[in-house]
């Protein structure tokens, strides 16, 4: 990067992060350090709602996502809004009511403390895992730009980020968020303009996107199941798995994950809880959508210039440099000619385009996809060539598309306002994360449990100190996150895996008012046993993890309380 680009990257840095702390200088109790004294508006519930999803996997791996496998990815937020209404009419007045810090505390009012405790460590075990991956993906930028070992960067990003939330709280998160969507939201616009802006000349948006079409990367809706493939339950993205799958998760992360419930705590009333929320629901699938698309203009961008054979560019440069460096050489090479293949191809596929011919369209777009196809296979082949060379390897690098894209094509002061962009988006969820892996931990565990009869001056410095730790934890998780893939995709993955059972402790508590804690206890554990390895056996796509977990907790639960004698039951 230029000086320009550290100038812009540093500066904008600096006063988002100065405005977090000035804003949170009066926090000293619990009430305060977590809950922000019930003073914020839906504006802001909005705001540090979408800041705590907006991750910088959000902005770094989506990108990559689009390019790589198309739209289709936006059809798991299709069931968010759904999602959204059940949320405003069922849980958030049960929360306010109580004035619960956390949503656990709800479960040991219904059930009792050790289905409060289970969820509770469920949702900490979750929260932490992805929280790491979240810490590695801003991690890889300064691992690039820098050239520094991963395991270095994982750890100065960590600890910036653990000095940033110690000295916050609940109302420096949801301050420095508002400042950083504003931030993210022009950073993304001034991407998705370049993209277009950077295209030869005659080639428009409109062009852009026929393109994109042509060659399969505006799948926004996939409703074709095909019932004569064996894994045709494995089809990760398709508007059912969206609409049903992706409502039970974003039931569960929404409701009952403590980064985004505490979001929402902090509100002056449930009105304004209840605006944040739906707001949310209708903000967010459009944002996903642009920020996908942004992906597939990056990948059309790449069909009339030429693109990288591997786009993690440390990981050639090792290779480069190895005893294989002739044979990967010889790769690079081939993969160029088809890079010149494909921009003739692409030219003669808008030519046709814009003078309608129909067979000329068909003749271009089977050329083009044909070229794409070989090149895969010189990509495949070069991949294998790195993995040789450097058996510690990361050989996905959908994580580094959109990076390159941005480093190596943007004005200079525009690449550091994206990379900032992608920082900032990482500070302002991992610190939301953060703040509620210690809210969890102080509330429902220490509080309660180990030590109970403190002072609130004592829980207000513990608070701290588990802040400290989890975020020790959470570098130490970001440390094996090399080896995930895709990071939207695996911190969803994690998600699912534990979403559905925690979710179905909640959907009992809430509608089936006869079942009690002894049976949903036992329910939960082993419905979450099930649910893991089902996953491990490979049977279905991950989102439908979400409703097997949830309807297993409701369904164990209901035929376990049958035969729980009724002198027990009188004393859950």
């Amino acid at each position: 990067m230029s000086l320009l680009d550290w100038i812009v990257l540093v500066v904008t840095l600096f006063l988002v992060i100065a405005y977090g702390v000035y804003k949170s200088t009066h926090e000293k109790n619990l009430h305060s350090y977590f809950k922000s004294n019930n003073s914020m508006s839906w504006f802001l519930i909005l705001l540090s709602i979408m800041g705590t999803q907006a991750s910088a996997i959000t902005f770094l791996s989506a990108p990559g996502q689009a390019y790589t496998d198309g739209m289709r990815f936006v059809q798991y937020y299709f069931g968010l809004p759904i999602a959204m209404v059940v949320l405003c009419i069922t849980f958030i007045p049960i929360y306010h009511k109580l004035k619960v810090y956390t949503a656990y505390e709800f479960l040991e009012q219904r059930f009792d403390l050790k289905t409060r405790a289970l969820a509770s460590v469920l949702f900490l075990i979750q929260r932490a895992l992805s929280t790491g991956i979240s810490i590695y993906a801003p991690s890889i930028i300064l691992s690039s730009l820098l050239g520094w070992n991963i395991y270095y960067t994982n750890i100065i990003m960590g600890g910036l980020l653990i000095i940033y939330t110690v000295s916050g709280g609940a109302k420096a998160v949801a301050y420095t968020q508002m400042q950083q969507l504003f931030i993210i939201f022009i950073g993304m616009f001034l991407a998705g303009y370049m993209v277009v802006h950077l295209l030869p000349d005659g080639v428009s948006f409109t062009d852009a996107l026929h393109v994109a079409g042509k060659m399969g990367k505006l799948n926004v809706i996939e409703t074709k199941i095909d019932m004569t493939d064996a894994h045709w339950w494995k089809d990760k993205y398709n508007i059912w798995s969206g609409v049903i799958g992706g409502f039970f998760l974003a039931l569960s992360y929404f409701g009952t994950d403590q980064s985004q419930v505490g979001r929402y705590l902090t509100a002056k009333n449930i009105k304004e809880s209840r605006m944040g929320l739906l707001m949310n629901g209708l903000v967010k699938v459009p944002m996903q959508f642009f920020i996908l698309m942004i992906g597939s203009l990056v990948f059309v961008f790449y069909m009339y210039y030429d693109s990288p054979v591997f786009f993690n560019q440390k990981q050639v440069e090792k290779t480069l440099s190895s005893e294989y460096r002739n044979t990967f050489s010889n790769q690079q090479a081939e993969y160029e000619n088809l890079n010149r293949q494909k921009q003739e191809q692409v030219h003669q596929l808008v030519d046709a385009l814009h003078s309608k011919d129909e067979s000329g369209i068909n003749e271009a777009k089977a050329a083009l996809q044909s070229t794409t196809h070989k090149a895969q296979a010189i990509r495949e082949q070069a991949i294998t060539i790195i993995k040789e060379a450097d058996r510690t390897a990361d050989l996905n690098d959908t994580n580094y598309i959109f990076l390159y894209f941005v480093v190596q094509n943007l004005p200079k002061g525009l690449i550091g306002l994206l990379i900032a962009v992608i920082f900032l988006a990482a500070w302002g969820s991992i610190a939301a994360a953060l703040n509620s892996l210690s809210s969890t931990t102080i509330i429902d565990l220490y509080k309660r449990l180990w030590i109970t009869d403190r002072t609130e001056r004592h829980y207000y410095s513990m608070s701290k100190w588990f802040t400290f730790f989890w975020g020790l934890f959470c570098i130490a998780v970001a440390m094996f996150a090399s080896s995930l893939g895709s990071l939207i995709e695996a911190v969803n993955v994690l998600g699912s895996l534990f979403y559905g059972s925690i979710l179905g402790i909640f959907m009992v508590a809430f509608y089936m008012k006869k079942i009690k804690g002894n049976a949903v206890f036992f329910a939960a554990m082993i419905s979450e046993c099930l649910v893991i390895t089902i996953y491990i056996a490979d049977i279905i796509s991950f989102l439908w993890l979400n409703v097997i977990g949830c309807l297993m907790v409701m369904g164990f639960a209901f035929l376990t309380q049958l035969f729980i004698p009724r002198n027990n039951e009188l004393n859950q």
